[in-house]
């Protein structure tokens, strides 16, 4: 199984700039469950990936969350994207973590 890179998580910029800066913040402080809150827009979305992309979300949910949390600090370093500083601190692994599970649950590919 191949690994994720940093240009795989800047493909998904413009789906992380949908949620605003100042929204995504306090999520992940609060450690909310987004993935459940919005879980028909994320079926719909995983129910129509392709098998590419199926494959990158295949080793994301199996990744080790401090990887995916340094391939977040690469992205925003090369980005800017300031949603890609908030994952990639520390503080919100747990946010991270609770999101990643609740995702599993939905796919079944």
């Amino acid at each position: 199984m191949k690994e994720l890179t940093c240009d795989d998580v800047l493909e998904y910029q413009n789906l992380l700039k949908m949620a605003p800066l100042f929204i995504l913040k306090r999520m992940a402080r609060k450690k909310s469950n987004l993935v459940k809150k919005f879980e028909p827009k994320v079926k719909s979305y995983v129910d129509n990936l392709d098998s590419n992309h199926q494959e990158k979300l295949n080793i994301l949910l199996n990744s080790n969350i401090d990887d995916l949390q340094a391939l977040m600090d690469e992205a925003y370093k090369k980005s800017n994207n300031k949603q890609f500083k908030i994952l990639a601190d520390p503080k919100n692994k747990e946010f991270i973590h609770i999101n990643l599970e609740e995702l599993k649950k939905l796919v079944n590919f």
